[in-house]
């Protein structure tokens, strides 16, 4: 098509003269993801300047829309088309150009193009990372969307953003799916993300899937320490607790573990000065939670970026993987007590039938010196009142 992108509604401007100005930028609000039948107003706008915006559909028989600008206190120039109601009869692109007053046949470059999905109720995909929805920075992030009902494209949203990405969906075993690959990761990457699916012959997108949190760690350089109560190693029925401390304030703590299915646990901080902290209760442990874990902070403002990761925690839980024998309890489940020995242990062990003997002839010996000073305790006794009756008994003659 022309220079417009389709239609034909700019033959009157010589073509020369389109594209003399930079482009403006096109965006929706809220979001170019509108539930079907619902509204949405298209931001054009410009640091240029322009007095006017032209809003241009693509498609036949589009005809352009002309609304004055409106200059923010920014120094921004913007024009804001309400459209509506979005149906998915059509696809809805759209570009969007400026011009001056005193040269209204002299239109900018077109802005990139914006295209609306329209969502309707068709069934949900599923998005899920094939990794930790903790990213770091410079890493490559998937995120996988499929299907059983056989869409042949799809559609990734994530909140916030101009745009969405898609791609055809490929068929594997009787799902659809495709692979949506972000990266280098970094912070901006963070954030809800969404995805949708649609047939080759309809307009029309699917309902959302469930939304994908994806965060982004190492954005505060704040070191945040992990510990576990009472230990490391612990025997399975224990109640254990992991406890995330830091020295700089953060509002949330997040904790993680490797290789878990849902890995986030995201517990609001508490000040005990100095430090911030959060206390992770497992409760009574069982083998599913051995394993790596690690902590984070973030801030209620930006929810989706992380501070470093604390150093890694590795978690060690012995005793039954879920029998039917009940866990230990009492002074041996205890750290320390190992040494604590119950009577049944006394029988079974040849090393400590032993004891009670030696303890016996420990008591004679003891028994036997405490004799010999008392002994010698009444003799010096006798010496002493002996030697008091001498002199009384001369001053009497």
């Amino acid at each position: 098509g022309d220079a417009a992108g389709g239609g034909s509604p700019l033959n009157t401007v010589p073509p020369s003269l389109l594209g003399a100005y930079s482009k403006p930028t096109l965006s929706a609000l809220p979001s170019p993801v509108v539930a079907s039948g619902g509204n949405v107003t298209l931001r054009c706008g410009s640091q240029q300047g322009y007095q006017h915006f032209v809003l241009i559909e693509e498609g036949e028989h589009r005809l352009p829309r002309t609304l004055d600008s409106q200059q923010l206190h920014s120094g921004w120039y913007q024009a804001l088309f309400p459209v509506g109601p979005v149906t998915p009869s059509h696809r809805w692109t759209f570009r969007c150009y400026g011009y001056y007053s005193n040269t209204s046949q002299v239109w900018s470059h077109p802005s990139d193009p914006l295209e609306i999905l329209a969502s309707g109720v068709s069934r949900k995909p599923s998005l899920l990372t094939l990794q930790s929805p903790v990213v770091a920075p410079g890493e490559t992030l998937t995120l996988q969307c499929g299907s059983n009902v056989g869409y042949d494209r799809f559609a990734l949203y994530k909140e916030g953003e101009r745009d969405f990405l898609q791609s055809p969906g490929q068929l594997q075993a009787g799902l659809s799916q495709v692979n949506f690959t972000v990266g280098p990761v970094r912070g901006s990457h963070g954030g809800q993300y969404r995805c949708y699916g649609a047939h080759n012959l309809s307009s029309e997108w699917s309902a959302p899937s469930d939304p994908l949190d994806i965060l982004i760690s190492r954005q505060f350089y704040v070191t945040i320490s992990l510990s576990v109560q009472p230990g490391p190693k612990v025997a399975s029925g224990e109640n254990v607790t992991l406890l995330c401390q830091s020295w700089g304030q953060f509002h949330t703590f997040l904790l993680t573990k490797e290789g878990a299915a849902h890995p986030l646990l995201r517990l609001r901080s508490k000040h005990r000065a100095p430090k911030y902290q959060a206390e992770f209760p497992m409760g009574p442990v069982t083998s599913v939670h051995k394993g790596t874990y690690r902590c984070y902070g973030s801030h209620s403002y930006s929810p989706h970026l992380l501070s470093l990761p604390s150093d890694p925690l590795e978690l060690m839980v012995s005793g039954p993987s879920g029998g039917s024998s009940p866990p230990p309890t009492g002074p041996c489940s205890t750290p320390g007590a190992a040494e604590t020995l119950t009577p049944s242990q006394n029988k079974s062990d040849p090393k400590t039938a032993s004891h009670p003997q030696d303890y016996t002839v420990e008591n004679l010996i003891r028994m036997g010196m405490a004799g010999l000073i008392l002994v010698v305790l009444g003799i010096l006794l006798f010496e002493v009142q002996h030697s008091q009756r001498s002199p009384q008994d001369a001053a009497s003659r």
